[in-house]
């Protein structure tokens, strides 16, 4: 359903007439659209990162060469999964709402383990973020994607006024280009900073010279 229509459209009637169940019966094990849909992006996501594992490897080179390579794979197998592209752009305003805290607490707990995983992934390639920092880029490509996949898909409407003007063309952005750029910079960052502190931790150094 997912490969035909946004999740937007995806309902438990339409659901619950495609597997040949009652809707009553579909709630007995999903208590929810989302919570069937917060499964289906746990399981995206494990894949994805299975498959990042499994197929990609860093090559040797500068830190900003390893950085610009794993924004490049990371890019790269993104955007030939737009399923999961889908799924993570209406995570937090659609997907974590409408469901229990049980559903909620379990969803989370897996999301966990799938970013500590990925964090360990992006440490083949850049050793030198650090596990805090590591999870740190984990988050940012979660949030850039979740911001750049709707951006890079318009409406009819927006459709008609980039043809329209070709100066209000030149606003429309296109999902490869935004997520490698923001990866780019986001990496260029992190590899600056190097800070490997937790989130809201001010440098000593930083605080002393402040004082």
């Amino acid at each position: 359903m997912l490969v035909e229509m946004p999740v937007a459209k995806v309902t438990l009637n339409e659901l619950s007439r495609r597997t040949c169940l009652a809707k009553s019966n579909v709630l007995r094990y999903f208590e929810s659209r989302e919570a069937v849909l917060l499964e289906l992006l746990d399981t995206e996501m494990r894949d994805w990162l299975t498959q990042l594992e499994t197929t990609s490897e860093p090559v040797a080179g500068t830190a900003r060469e390893r950085g610009d390579q794993l924004a490049d794979v990371l890019v790269t197998s993104l955007t030939s999964r737009p399923t999961l592209c889908d799924l993570i752009s209406v995570q937090a305003a659609v997907l974590e709402h409408n469901v229990s805290t049980e559903v909620a607490l379990h969803y989370k707990r897996a999301s966990r383990r799938t970013v500590e995983r990925q964090a360990r992934w992006v440490l083949r390639y850049l050793p030198e973020l650090g596990d805090q920092d590591a999870t740190r880029l984990v988050a940012m490509t979660t949030l850039i994607t979740a911001a750049a996949w709707p951006w890079s898909r318009p409406s009819a409407a927006m459709l008609a006024a980039y043809a329209a003007d070709p100066a209000v063309a030149a606003m429309r952005g296109e999902f490869t280009d935004l997520l490698r750029q923001s990866l780019h910079v986001t990496l260029s960052g992190l590899l600056a900073r190097r800070d490997d502190l937790p989130v809201g931790t001010a440098r000593i150094d930083t605080v002393h010279r402040d004082a």
